[in-house]
């Protein structure tokens, strides 16, 4: 499971509301990724583009491995 720091942890409330601060604070790379939280769960995760394409790359690469495999 991942690990998240206090300051990465916010509500949906607070996303609504500050919208234009939340998006610029990841897309300043200010914070990796931010994690959404509603009724006292975690629903999502604010990742910046460059973060999600690394991401969607590095399953694309473990994909290709793991069917190399089989």
């Amino acid at each position: 499971m991942a690990q998240y720091t206090k300051e990465e942890i916010i509500t949906a409330t607070d996303v609504v509301r500050n919208f234009s601060a939340v998006l610029q604070s990841i897309s300043s790379k200010q914070k990796e990724k931010l994690v959404i939280v509603k009724n006292n769960r975690f629903e999502a995760v604010l990742l910046s583009v460059d973060e999600y394409e690394k991401m969607c790359e590095a399953v694309a690469i473990l994909q290709k491995i793991y069917d190399k495999k089989r």
